[in-house]
């Protein structure tokens, strides 16, 4: 009963971190200048570090480097998979 007190909604759950005092004292200066509690602050920093980092880890970003790495020289692959595959099913079922 008192933990559901403590909570203004039930989908908040608590959370602790340990901080370095200096840390510490930077978030309470600015709760208080932001005129805002710490879990307000800590809660806004996060999500201005999720966008943050959303926005960096597109697939397209991660896979830039791999693109064309591994080239077989061969332009028209994507227009003719069907066909190589067909070959490759066929040849396959000859072997057996």
């Amino acid at each position: 009963m008192a933990l559901e007190l403590l909570r203004k909604n039930k989908n908040e759950v608590i959370t602790t971190a340990r901080l370095p005092n200096e840390t510490r004292n930077k978030l309470i200066i600015l709760s208080k200048a932001k005129n805002k509690t710490k879990s307000e602050v800590i809660i806004e920093a996060l999500e201005m570090y999720y966008e943050k980092e959303e926005k960096e880890l597109d697939s397209f970003t991660i896979g830039l480097p791999f693109f064309g790495k591994y080239g077989s020289g061969i332009g028209d692959l994507s227009a003719t998979y069907k066909k190589r595959y067909g070959e490759y099913l066929a040849e396959r079922q000859n072997t057996y």
